[in-house]
Protein backbone atom coordinates (compact mmCIF):
# COMPACT_ATOMS: atom_id res chain seq x y z
CA UNK A 1 0.00 0.00 0.00
CA UNK A 2 1.38 3.40 -0.99
CA UNK A 3 1.52 6.24 1.55
CA UNK A 4 -0.62 9.24 0.53
CA UNK A 5 0.93 12.69 -0.09
CA UNK A 6 -1.61 14.44 2.13
CA UNK A 7 -2.83 13.60 5.60
CA UNK A 8 -6.12 11.69 5.58
CA UNK A 9 -6.93 12.90 9.11
CA UNK A 10 -6.61 16.69 8.91
CA UNK A 11 -6.99 16.78 5.10
CA UNK A 12 -4.66 19.77 4.77
CA UNK A 13 -1.22 18.68 5.87
CA UNK A 14 1.55 17.33 3.67
CA UNK A 15 3.62 14.32 4.67
CA UNK A 16 7.38 14.54 5.13
CA UNK A 17 10.01 12.03 6.26
CA UNK A 18 10.46 12.09 10.02
CA UNK A 19 10.26 9.99 13.17
CA UNK A 20 7.65 9.14 15.77
CA UNK A 21 7.29 7.22 19.01
CA UNK A 22 5.04 4.15 19.03
CA UNK A 23 3.46 2.51 22.06
CA UNK A 24 2.43 -1.13 21.70
CA UNK A 25 0.38 -2.93 24.34
CA UNK A 26 -0.34 -6.63 24.64
CA UNK A 27 -2.04 -8.09 27.69
CA UNK A 28 -0.09 -6.62 30.64
CA UNK A 29 2.98 -5.66 28.56
CA UNK A 30 3.78 -2.21 27.17
CA UNK A 31 6.61 -1.49 24.74
CA UNK A 32 7.53 2.08 23.80
CA UNK A 33 9.70 2.34 20.69
CA UNK A 34 11.28 5.70 19.98
CA UNK A 35 12.68 7.18 16.79
CA UNK A 36 10.51 5.08 14.47
CA UNK A 37 10.85 6.18 10.81
CA UNK A 38 7.58 7.55 9.44
CA UNK A 39 5.95 9.99 7.08
CA UNK A 40 4.72 12.76 9.41
CA UNK A 41 2.02 15.36 8.71
CA UNK A 42 3.38 18.90 8.89
CA UNK A 43 0.03 20.19 10.21
CA UNK A 44 -1.35 17.71 12.75
CA UNK A 45 1.66 15.41 13.37
CA UNK A 46 -0.12 12.19 12.37
CA UNK A 47 2.47 9.51 11.52
CA UNK A 48 2.25 6.98 8.69
CA UNK A 49 4.41 3.84 8.85
CA UNK A 50 5.64 1.60 6.05
CA UNK A 51 4.54 -2.04 6.19
CA UNK A 52 8.12 -3.20 6.83
CA UNK A 53 8.44 -0.85 9.80
CA UNK A 54 5.17 -2.15 11.28
CA UNK A 55 6.37 -5.74 10.88
CA UNK A 56 9.61 -4.85 12.71
CA UNK A 57 7.66 -3.19 15.54
CA UNK A 58 5.56 -6.33 15.98
CA UNK A 59 8.71 -8.50 16.02
CA UNK A 60 10.20 -6.30 18.74
CA UNK A 61 6.98 -6.53 20.76
CA UNK A 62 6.96 -10.33 20.39
CA UNK A 63 10.57 -10.43 21.64
CA UNK A 64 9.64 -8.31 24.67
CA UNK A 65 6.75 -10.66 25.49
CA UNK A 66 9.05 -13.68 25.17
CA UNK A 67 11.50 -12.06 27.62
CA UNK A 68 8.68 -11.49 30.10
CA UNK A 69 8.95 -7.70 29.96
CA UNK A 70 6.18 -5.74 31.64
CA UNK A 71 7.35 -2.32 30.44
CA UNK A 72 10.13 -1.71 27.94
CA UNK A 73 11.41 1.46 26.29
CA UNK A 74 13.78 1.17 23.33
CA UNK A 75 14.94 2.84 20.13
CA UNK A 76 13.88 1.51 16.75
CA UNK A 77 16.52 -0.63 15.05
CA UNK A 78 15.93 -1.53 11.40
CA UNK A 79 16.20 -5.23 10.70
Amino acid sequence: METPNRCVFCKGGRLHPGHTTMTLERDDMTVVIKHVPAQVCDTCGEAYLDEGVVEQLFREADEAVARGAEVEVRHYVAA
